[in-house]
């Protein structure tokens, strides 16, 4: 016979995923704790959406936490391989036709 031992996160008491260790557990239960603070502001906002949806998007925006902290701090999004893979072709097109660095635009008079 084998022990194990699991970490269970549990919210409302109901259980909502169990882990090895009890590092990844905290990591997922800071995880639900802002995607409920980001549900409850998304709430707040002039976009109104069903509850599944503002649930989905928190849940998102949390799961995303680095990434949207990057987009904040720099105003640009981050750099990765697999954003490039997963751009959609209309913004690769565009960025491919965008002139170059070293060519100033003129203002209109």
């Amino acid at each position: 016979m084998t022990v194990e031992i699991k970490y269970v996160v549990v919210r409302e008491g109901e259980e909502k995923m169990s882990f090895a260790n009890k590092k990844d557990a905290d990591a997922y239960d800071k995880m639900l704790d802002l995607a409920e603070v980001l549900g409850d502001w998304l709430q707040e906002s002039p976009l109104k959406l069903e509850d599944d949806q503002n649930e989905a998007l928190a849940m998102w925006l949390a799961e995303q936490r680095d990434a949207l902290s990057a987009i904040i701090k720099t105003g640009k999004l981050p750099e990765s391989d697999a954003s490039e893979k997963a751009a959609p072709a209309s913004r690769k097109k565009a960025s491919a036709d965008a002139p170059s660095a070293d060519v100033k635009p003129i203002k209109a008079a």
